[in-house]
């Protein structure tokens, strides 16, 4: 199910817009669902799903398709329509000090997808260092990037552990439900390699 090296078809470009559509589901569920919302101390931590359908998104779909899906997510929210977190949308998204957390959607697919080609095995523990791949890759971009804006346009002063300290608490979702979409994508693609097989046979 995974992207190789050709053009994209109908089909494919079909897929990728359903994660266009999950990513703003994602970034948005804990509106629609308040009892999604964490309490961490003094802190409310709401649960989103951008990473897990990010990552989802390469591990089935390819690093190329996949990356190009998270790519067409974020202009589809540059352009105003209100597909980011909280219902937002705009350019200026990009420049908030989560906006780093939104550009790197395309490198946590493009990571996923390539180790999953690059293994070239449907095995859990393959989609599973995919997926810890693709976490990584979002909180090493997002969480640098947040600790440059809040130190730079935002004028405000934040140590550098600081800026990592708060992750933590998101992390510990991600980190858990890296193991889970690891799962979903392993059931994912073995349904629908039975289902060729039966069609074929």
């Amino acid at each position: 199910m995974t992207q190789s090296k050709r053009n994209f078809r109908t089909i494919d470009l079909t897929i990728g817009a359903l994660f266009v559509g999950l990513m703003a589901i994602g970034a948005n569920i804990a509106i629609w669902m308040p009892f999604l919302k964490v309490s961490i101390g003094s802190a409310t931590v709401p649960i989103s799903l951008q990473t897990f359908f990010a990552t989802l998104a390469g591990l089935l779909l390819g690093k190329r398709l996949g990356a190009f899906s998270m790519f067409v997510y974020i202009c589809v929210g540059c352009v105003g329509v209100p597909v980011f977190a909280e219902m937002t949308g705009g350019i200026g998204q990009l420049a908030s000090p989560t906006g780093g957390f939104i550009i790197s959607f395309i490198f946590v697919a493009w990571a996923a997808g390539y180790i999953v080609e690059k293994q070239q095995s449907s095995s859990y523990l393959t989609y599973a260092i995919a997926a810890l791949a693709g976490l990584m890759m979002n909180y090493i971009i997002g969480t640098n990037f947040l600790y440059i804006a809040l130190n730079t346009w935002m004028e405000l002063s934040i140590s550098y552990s600081a800026a990592w300290q708060s992750m933590i608490p998101f992390f510990i979702k991600d980190f858990a439900l890296a193991f889970f979409v690891a799962s979903l994508a392993k059931v994912l693609v073995t349904r629908v390699q039975l289902s060729k097989a039966s069609y074929i046979a």
